[in-house]
C-alpha cells in the first residue's frame, strides 16, 4: 500500500519544523509508521549539500547555483528516503520540499520560476499529497529565526524584505493550489497550531485510506 506524503512550508521562523515534529509524534502515537525528514537534507548526500547552501555569507551562491544544488539534494532525498518510505506504506512528513524552491529561488531572488518548474518536472516529478503552510508575519518570523542558535542563518541574513516577499509568494502559491495546501495561522501557541494541523492531517490520511 502506498504511503502518504505531507510537507510543511513557511518563512524562516514560522514554526513549521516544530509543527512537523509534533504531527509526527501524534501520528506515531496513533500507531502509524512515520518518517520525519527535512530539506535540504534527509539523506547522507543531501545533508552534505545542506551545509553548503545554509551556511556562509548571503552572497555565497547565486540563485541559479542554489537551485541546482537544491535539486541535487532533493533528488538524492527522493531516491534514498522518500520513495522507499512511501513504497512500504509510511507517512512521510517533510520540513520543506519543492515549494520552497518555487519561492526562494523562483520568486524572491530572481525571475527563475519557469526554470524551477522545468527542473522539478525533469528530475523530481513528485508533489506532496498535502502541504501545510504555517503562516506568520515576516518580522515576527525573522525575529524568531535569528534568535535561534546555530550557523544556518544564510537566508535570514538576506533581510526582512526577502522574508516579506517569501510570505507573499507562499500565500499566492497556496491560493493557486487550494486542493493541496492547508494554510494554518502560526501566530498562536504551538499547541493550538498543532491541533489544527493534526485535524487537517487526519482528514487527508482518512481520505487516502483504502476502503474495505
Amino acid at each position: 500500500m502506498a504511503g502518504s506524503f505531507l510537507s510543511f512550508e513557511g518563512i524562516d521562523g514560522s514554526g513549521k519544523s516544530t509543527q512537523a515534529r509534533l504531527l509526527a509524534e501524534a501520528l506515531r502515537a496513533g500507531g502509524r509508521e512515520v518518517v520525519l525528514t527535512r530539506e535540504p537534507g534527509g539523506s547522507p548526500g543531501a545533508e552534505e549539500i545542506r551545509r553548503l547552501v545554509l551556511e556562509g555569507e548571503a552572497d555565497r551562491w547565486s540563485a541559479m547555483t542554489e537551485l541546482l544544488l537544491f535539486n541535487a539534494a532533493r533528488r538524492d532525498h527522493l531516491e534514498k528516503t522518500i520513495r522507499p518510505a512511501l513504497d512500504r506504506g509510511a507517512v512521510v512528513i517533510c520540513d520543506r520540499f519543492a515549494d520552497s524552491s518555487r519561492i526562494y529561488q523562483g520568486l524572491t531572488r530572481g525571475d527563475l520560476r519557469a526554470v524551477v518548474d522545468r527542473l522539478h518536472d525533469l528530475v523530481i516529478g513528485t508533489e506532496p499529497d498535502a502541504t501545510f503552510l504555517i503562516d506568520i508575519a515576516a518580522d515576527e518570523g525573522l525575529a524568531r529565526a535569528v534568535a535561534r542558535p546555530g550557523k544556518e542563518l544564510r537566508f535570514e541574513g538576506m533581510g526582512l524584505a526577502l522574508q516579506e516577499r517569501a510570505r507573499e509568494g507562499f500565500l499566492a502559491l497556496a491560493a493557486g493550489h487550494p486542493a493541496r495546501f492547508r494554510v494554518i495561522d502560526g501566530a498562536r501557541p504551538p499547541k493550538a497550531v498543532a491541533a489544527d494541523v493534526l485535524a487537517a492531517a487526519r482528514a487527508v490520511l482518512d481520505a487516502a485510506a483504502p476502503r474495505p
